[in-house]
């Protein structure tokens, strides 16, 4: 889901740095061969997503949710020379898929898959995350918030994908619709929470910017 036109949204992806060919050739692969390619981040946002990343040059990353990996190199692109990034997905299928662009990438090495619920794995790992990626199943955003709060280095910075819902989060919520339910009071949370300050950005389906103070 995008907010703004086509038009707007082509100018602005030819005036950002284009993505490296093998983001290119994972986007191919995954419309061809995969269930649900929307679930990509796209060049735009994985622009983003990597300059972020190359400023706070992190040294651990958390990503929540690997689908195919697309965010998951890009984000692996700022990362410190001896950083590593682990990235959570429950979807078995995917894993060989990842694993053969990860290791194509130059960024294998760094790249640590977990396979299972997110709920489960994140209290397992060690503390020390610089910045986490919330991009998995929406109905436990506050869930996975209060999880890798504890786990953030101070001054770290967490996003979270598609807080904006395709503009559900703007009308009310059907009362069998958890998701959007659950991403209202996010918002609501992260926009009063002192434990952090943070920004939402209407870049593309919803980017929420979150300073760990």
């Amino acid at each position: 889901m995008d907010f703004i036109s086509k038009d707007l949204l082509d100018y602005a992806t030819r005036h950002s740095n284009d993505e490296p060919d093998i983001l290119k050739e994972l986007t191919r692969e995954t419309y061809q061969k995969i269930l649900l390619p929307r679930m990509l981040s796209g060049s735009l946002q994985g622009r983003f997503l990597s300059v972020l990343s190359k400023i706070i040059r992190p040294k651990k990353i958390l990503e929540i949710g690997t689908y195919t990996g697309y965010a998951t190199l890009c984000l692996s692109e700022g990362l410190s020379h001896d950083g590593q990034i682990d990235t959570l997905d429950k979807n078995e299928e995917l894993v060989d898929f990842q694993r053969k662009y990860f290791d194509r990438s130059g960024f294998g090495s760094q790249i640590k898959q977990h396979l299972g619920n997110a709920k489960d794995i994140i209290p397992k790992l060690a503390s020390g995350y610089d910045l986490v990626f919330i991009d998995a199943d929406k109905n436990n955003y506050i869930n996975y918030l209060e999880l890798v709060l504890p786990k953030m280095n101070s001054g770290g910075v967490i996003i979270s994908d598609n807080v904006l819902w395709s503009g559900k989060v703007i009308k009310e919520a059907e009362v069998n619709d958890k998701d959007t339910q659950v991403l209202q009071e996010y918002n609501k949370l992260l926009a009063n929470d002192p434990r952090v300050e943070s920004v939402l950005l209407p870049l593309r389906d919803g980017l929420t910017i979150s300073h760990i103070l």
